[in-house]
């Protein structure tokens, strides 16, 4: 069921609200301190503050389309659209003016913003619910944290922008350490942890859980190697109300797709433009009955890491001569790349879907941010780089898919499974860089490969490509006070 009220409250936060979604961090008026003495009054002010928390992530400019784009620097997908930005991203050539890292940038602390202003209001509203207030300012925390999280990926350490700057009124502060970056994120998910609900009724579905939280904090463990913590909190999950869907396929279908296996997903409204599901285009091949813009490609490279009757790989990409279910009269019909797209041969699956009806594409379909399996791989991983046995997490995810398992599984085996279960879901060269840096792999000389296609050999120069170049912009705007990442 899909809860269409869900974003409600954008045209109140653009009235109350003195930051533009897309400025820049420096140069914007404190959110907080513009709505202290005219909202949060009351509990419908908290919860359209809180459903405001989200309303960004669906944007066009966020996770309809460039969060979507990290992954072309991988081996699994290339930049098949037409934007400059994008093949400077894939071939490593970029530079801090790239506007891919402008977008990306202004959205998280716009939301970073709206979630330190519930932290200062909120818990003041004497009149609510304890268990509703509860709930909101555990939002607040795990979108902040989970802001800082994306942030801390691609750019390492950031500005640190709490709460207590909103009240100090400052702003332009120099980049916190990696640790204190990790610190920040850590602390905002274990509170958030205490105060979400365990699972979301129907009238709040897409909300953030106690669930997400724990899935989150289990991969910030694996990213800092503390391989007991994160199966301390992967395990949370796994042993919750949080189940692999019995299909895999039921987590990419508009029907079935918050299921309870789907921790965190951005939730999609039916509309097209209007519902702005924005990602769904991108992904769609450029032909009728999609009339998408064809971004983003599967490679065959990743197409044959797939075992022989993998199931996944139907679900997750079109090939050549698949049947495609809601042709232009409704009928299913044959994919042919040469005639629909002319470019890779295949399409992400996983993104776009077609209405049964034969009247186009189907925009109820929710962008994954996070999924049990995810998290089970998590775990699996975290005991083999302690010495322990992943087997029965890597198993479950495999005996999902009815694939046979495996037994006393190394790294390959879980690098294997992570690629075909999580394909285009935008965590292949994440994995990569970390296991490079763990001397797992050896992302230079993967990136050197020729990849056919469109795919090129490309030059990943470590250290500098583990981290992503700050916005030049934000550089300027501080006067000195905020550092670029070195070597850029």
């Amino acid at each position: 069921m899909k809860n269409n009220n869900f974003y409600t409250a954008l045209f109140i936060l653009l009235t109350i609200s003195m930051l533009g979604c897309k400025k820049d961090l420096l140069d914007t008026t404190s959110y907080g301190q513009v709505t202290s003495n005219t909202f949060y009054k009351n509990a419908t002010d908290a919860v359209l503050a809180s459903n405001a928390l989200y309303a960004l992530l669906e944007d066009e400019m966020f996770f309809g389309h460039p969060e979507q784009v990290w992954d072309v620097c991988s081996d699994d997908q290339w930049r098949s659209g037409d934007w400059g930005n994008e093949q400077a991203l894939e071939e490593f050539t970029f530079d801090a003016s790239n506007p891919q890292f402008g977008w990306s940038w202004s959205m998280r602390y716009e939301i970073i913003s709206r979630a330190n202003a519930i932290l200062l209001n909120v818990p003041k509203i004497s009149s609510m619910d304890k268990a509703l207030q509860d709930r909101i300012v555990g939002e607040a925390y795990f979108m902040r944290g989970f802001m800082y999280w994306q942030l801390y990926k691609y750019y390492g350490q950031v500005p640190l922008i709490t709460d207590d700057n909103v009240v100090k009124n400052t702003y332009n502060v120099a980049k916190g350490s990696i640790s204190e970056v990790e610190n920040r994120i850590e602390a905002d998910l274990i509170k958030a942890a205490d105060l979400l609900m365990t699972t979301n009724d129907a009238d709040n579905i897409g909300r953030a859980t106690k669930g997400a939280a724990w899935g989150y904090l289990s991969k910030l463990y694996l990213y800092k190697e503390n391989f007991a913590k994160a199966i301390e909190y992967g395990s949370k999950v796994i042993a919750g109300p949080y189940r692999l869907a019995s299909n895999f396929g039921d987590n990419f279908e508009p029907a079935t797709d918050n299921n309870p296996e789907m921790l965190f997903a951005v939730q999609q409204i039916s509309g097209g433009w209007t519902g702005d599901n924005n990602a769904s285009w991108y992904y769609a091949p450029r032909h009728m009955p999609w009339d998408g813009w064809g971004f983003q490609e599967p490679t065959d490279d990743l197409v044959s890491e797939f075992e022989p009757n993998d199931p996944r790989l139907g679900y997750s990409v079109a090939r050549n001569g698949d049947i495609i279910e809601g042709g232009s009269d409704g009928q299913p019909f044959m994919y042919d790349s040469l005639e629909m797209s002319g470019k890779a041969g295949h399409f992400f699956k996983k993104y776009t879907k077609l209405k049964l009806d034969g009247t186009g594409m189907n925009h109820d379909l929710e962008i994954p941010l996070l999924r049990t399996a995810d998290i089970y791989l998590v775990v699996a991983e975290a005991k083999i780089r302690s010495a322990q046995s992943g087997d029965v997490e890597i198993n479950a995810v495999r005996n999902r898919a009815g694939l046979p398992p495996v037994s006393g599984a190394k790294m390959p085996a879980l690098i294997h499974e992570r690629r075909v279960e999580l394909a285009g879901e935008n965590e292949r060269h994440l994995d990569l860089v970390r296991w490079d840096k763990a001397k797992i792999v050896d992302i230079v000389a993967l990136y050197a490969r020729d990849r056919g296609q469109w795919k090129r050999p490309r030059t990943f120069s470590r250290p500098k490509h583990y981290y992503f170049p700050l916005p030049q912009r934000e550089i300027d705007l501080s006067n000195g006070v905020l550092k670029q990442n070195p070597n850029y």
